[in-house]
């Protein structure tokens, strides 16, 4: 699907020199003399690689069209994580490079939605909130402040998150899966 230059926003899948990439930044100018103009930074999803294109406010870039499936998380080998579709059973792997890490968040039967480009697997989004278990944290201080002060904590999976002071070694927590911060205690 074409769209504009000026419609080209942050997170954006777009097809550019016969490349599949997805935009990290955009910014639009207009200078004093002359169009207006889309500064976009891209990295390409295949081979890892960024670029800054500029785009004048009249030209069209082609936006991926990609196909969304929902999908079980079944386990791991040293490459790969193994998904499973929970209507037909087929099953997928995913390189553990494409995934990155989101991957430490995965947990058996963990319902994710994987995109596809030309049959491809690209990338998986996970739900808004997981469910982790913290595997140790530092003692709380008597008197610090609720409000202000945090304390690390590591969890189960290998992520260091900062948790509030009333957390405690193997509570239950909600985490973001999109920014990695804690949510909730259970």
């Amino acid at each position: 699907m074409k769209i504009n230059a000026g419609e080209i926003r942050v997170g954006m899948l777009i097809e550019y020199k016969s490349d599949l990439w997805q935009v990290l930044k955009t910014q639009h100018v207009k200078p004093g003399k002359g169009g207006a103009f889309a500064q976009v930074e891209m990295k390409s999803v295949v081979k890892n690689t960024k670029i800054n294109e500029r785009f004048r406010s009249s030209e069209t870039v082609e936006k991926a069209s990609l196909e969304e499936i929902d999908f079980n998380y079944l386990y791991e080998d040293e490459n790969n994580y193994f998904f499973m579709d929970p209507k037909s059973f087929e099953q997928i792997e995913i390189k553990k490079i494409i995934i990155g890490e989101k991957g430490k968040l995965l947990t058996e039967n963990l319902s994710v939605s994987v995109s596809f480009y030309n049959e491809k697997p690209i990338s998986i989004e996970l739900p808004n909130q997981v469910l982790c278990k913290i595997k140790e944290t530092d003692a709380s201080i008597k008197g610090q402040t609720v409000s202000s002060s945090y304390k690390p904590a590591t969890l189960y999976n290998g992520i260091k998150i900062q948790v509030p002071p009333f957390i405690e070694t193997e509570d239950e927590i909600i985490l973001d899966s999109r920014t990695f911060e804690y949510i909730k205690k259970i």
